[in-house]
């Protein structure tokens, strides 16, 4: 039987849940500047603090997977990039609310103009926003807004995908205030206290949080409600999830996403927003911009006569946020477990599922130099798993 964590008495939930703010408060009474210059300082300490070594050695692990061709300069650099990241999130959360206003948001946040969409989700097209300040825009995009702006103008139900990587509060938060609120999953926080403040200001304006235990009505209906449903999908899925490949390894992913979708044939808008070079200046003002950027729009009609739907929608979203990843690693958080669970076949020790490779084949991106990667590296863990039983389950 695993561990049971002890529980604290709920009457410290209130002394714990005012110790934190009052920390996190910090950033916020030093000003947008020193706080965000402060909290990368903290990010880059804490990375190499031999207390968290562990978990920067996790990091390396995992952008090693990712980059093989890197050098172990590099490797290390954008582990490092990655502490700094997460404790600069911190205090940029903070100033979201006060920087992210109704009549402010767009002298912080960019939505190409040019909506040129990446080559598999069709023809370029472009767009007007309304009533938007066309200074909000730049003059080109590295993927297209296009189709992902139309789906949610024409009010059509759809479910939205991002990842822990750039700010990902901060690409719901601006929707909600733009005008599409959305309805996000999220684990919520053991202390009650902290967590009934966390959800208050993250619903601030407009966005609601769906406590993912137990959800599957709410989810349901919000979908039937034709509000944008938000998944942030990187992470690990446990044991029953669909093993699809990322990085050139299995990874476990959320089934949900998929099984929503095609159960309300809607459409899946992948997208992040991604902190542009040069967005920490001391002008905080003007130097605090984001940009969002869709990797992939996935209509119905692309999985519809797929010889198995759910494998490669999920597939597919998985392959979207790999192309998030690429375009800023270091705004990635890589000390997720993202490849803790393995599946059967390797916990099994056995050969990899012939099956599973001509499911890869029919995936239009992947190519034989891929599969073989990902094979090549389940083998390897299929033998680590099997040298670690005892010799008579070998036998």
């Amino acid at each position: 039987m695993g561990k049971t964590r002890a529980q604290l008495p709920h009457w410290a939930d209130g002394l714990i849940s005012a110790a934190v703010r009052s920390l996190i408060g910090i950033p916020a009474v030093a000003g947008p500047w020193p706080a965000v210059e402060g909290m990368a300082a903290l990010g880059r300490w804490w990375g190499g603090l031999s207390l968290n070594r562990k978990r920067f050695s996790r990091a390396l692990d995992n952008v090693r997977q990712a980059y093989p061709a890197w050098t172990d300069e590099q490797v290390e650099q954008c582990a490092k990039d990655s502490y700094q990241h997460l404790f600069r999130l911190v205090a940029e959360f903070l100033y979201t609310p006060r920087l992210f206003s109704d009549d402010a948001w767009a002298t912080h946040f960019e939505i190409p103009r040019d909506l040129r969409p990446h080559p598999d989700i069709g023809p370029s097209r472009v767009i007007d926003i309304y009533d938007v300040n066309a200074d909000a825009f730049g003059s080109t995009g590295t993927a297209g807004a296009g189709p992902a702006l139309d789906i949610m103008l024409g009010g059509r139900r759809c479910v939205m995908v991002t990842a822990h990587c750039g700010n990902w509060e901060l690409l719901a938060y601006t929707l909600a205030v733009v005008g599409f609120p959305t309805h996000a999953l999220y684990r919520p926080l053991d202390n009650r206290a902290l967590d009934s403040w966390v959800r208050s200001t993250r619903e601030r304006r407009g966005m609601t949080l769906l406590d993912k235990f137990g959800a599957a009505e709410r989810v349901t209906n919000v979908m039937r409600a034709g509000y944008p449903l938000g998944f942030v999908a990187d992470q690990n899925a446990g044991d029953r999830g669909l093993f699809v490949p990322y990085f050139g390894r299995l990874a476990s992913t959320y089934k949900a996403v998929g099984l929503m979708a095609i159960e309300h044939q809607a459409p899946v808008l992948c997208a992040t927003a991604r902190r542009l070079p040069g967005s920490v200046a001391k002008d905080f003002g003007a130097g605090f911009r984001y940009r969002i950027e869709v990797t992939d729009v996935i209509e119905p009609e692309s999985w519809k006569g797929h010889p198995d739907p759910l494998f490669y929608l999920t597939a597919r979203y998985r392959r979207a946020i790999e192309k998030m990843v690429h375009t800023a690693p270091e705004q990635y958080l890589w000390m997720h477990r993202m490849w803790k669970s393995r599946p059967r076949h390797e916990r099994l020790g056995k050969p990899f599922p012939r099956a599973l490779i001509e499911k890869m084949r029919t995936l239009p991106w992947m190519t034989e130099a891929e599969i073989a990667r990902i094979v090549e590296d389940s083998e390897r863990s299929s033998r680590e798993f099997a040298s670690t039983q005892p010799v008579s389950e070998n036998l």
